[in-house]
C-alpha cells in the first residue's frame, strides 16, 4: 500500500499541469477509500514540479494588464487566474504533506479537500482560456507565489496564517469585483467559474481559520494578536483593504483578525 506521504510527493513532483491535476483527484480518491497507508516516511520537496512555461517573472516585470475589455485583456486575466490555481493545488499539498503527520487526519482530509477544488477549478481556466484561443504557458506568470510556502516551511501556524488567512482571503476580496466586470461584459460562463470559485475560496480559508484557532490553542495564545504576531513576521507584503467583511466572517475570519494591522 502506498503511504499518504509518497503519493502527495509524486503529485508535488509531477509538472505537467493537466498530470498534476489527474495526480490530485487520484490521490484524493485513494484517500478517502482509506487505500494510502497513514505514514510520512518521506519528505515533502522544497519546490514542487512546475512546466517549462510559463515563464515565471519578478512582481516588478511582470508586464502590465491590457484594457480589461479587449480580447488580450481577457486572456490576461484568465491567464493569471489559471496560475494562481495551479500554484494552490501546489500549496493545499504541501500543507496536507508537509504537516499532516502531526497535524492528524482531519487536516490532511480538509487539505486535500482544498487541493481536489484547486485541481478541479484550474481545470475549469484553463478550458476557458482555450476556448479563446489561448492556453496556460502562453503568457509569463508571477513567480512568487511559491514565496509564502517556503518561507512558513518550518511552521505550520505560520503557514496557515499567511497562506489561507492572508494570500486566500486576499481572493475572496478582489474576486467579486472581477466577478462583476465579467458578468458586465456579457460572460456567464466566466461569471459561473468565478462564482464557484468564490463559494468554494470560502471553506478553505474557513479550513485554514479552524486550524489555526488548534494552533492558537495549542500555543496557549491568544488568535488574534497571535496571527497578527505571525503575519508581521513572515508575510513580506502588506494586508490592504478593500475588504470582503462578510466573506470573511463567513470563513470565521473576523475583523478582530486584520483590522489592526491593515494599511
Amino acid at each position: 500500500m502506498t503511504t499518504i506521504a509518497r503519493a502527495i510527493r509524486a503529485a508535488l513532483l509531477t509538472p505537467e499541469p493537466r498530470a498534476k491535476c489527474f495526480a490530485t483527484r487520484a490521490l484524493v480518491r485513494a484517500w478517502r477509500r482509506g487505500e494510502l497507508a497513514w505514514d510520512f516516511d518521506v519528505a515533502m520537496p522544497d519546490q514542487p514540479a512546475w512546466p517549462d512555461a510559463p515563464e515565471l517573472l519578478p512582481p516588478g516585470r511582470m508586464p502590465k494588464r491590457r484594457k480589461a475589455g479587449s480580447e488580450r485583456g481577457r486572456i490576461a486575466l484568465w491567464h493569471s487566474l489559471a496560475h494562481i490555481e495551479f500554484v494552490a493545488i501546489d500549496l493545499a499539498l504541501d500543507m496536507a504533506g508537509r504537516f499532516g503527520g502531526a497535524m492528524g487526519r482531519e487536516f490532511v482530509s480538509d487539505f486535500l479537500d482544498v487541493a481536489a477544488d484547486e485541481a478541479m477549478h484550474f481545470a475549469l481556466l484553463a478550458r476557458k482560456l482555450e476556448s479563446l484561443g489561448s492556453h496556460y504557458g502562453a503568457l509569463p506568470a508571477h513567480a512568487g507565489l511559491w514565496e509564502a510556502a517556503h518561507a512558513t516551511r518550518h511552521d505550520v501556524a505560520a503557514r496557515l496564517a499567511v497562506v489561507p488567512m492572508v494570500l486566500e482571503a486576499r481572493g475572496l476580496d478582489v474576486t467579486p469585483a472581477t466577478l462583476e466586470r465579467v458578468r458586465t461584459a456579457g460572460d456567464a460562463h466566466g461569471a459561473k467559474i468565478l462564482t464557484r470559485i468564490l463559494d468554494d475560496e470560502i471553506r478553505h480559508v474557513a479550513a485554514g481559520t479552524k486550524h489555526f484557532l488548534h494552533c492558537a490553542e495549542t500555543a496557549q495564545k491568544e488568535p488574534e494578536s497571535y496571527w497578527q504576531e505571525l503575519v508581521k513576521r513572515h508575510f513580506r507584503g502588506i494586508v490592504k483593504p478593500p475588504f470582503n467583511d462578510s466573506a470573511r466572517l463567513a470563513a470565521g475570519l473576523s475583523r478582530e483578525f486584520y483590522a489592526a494591522i491593515a494599511y
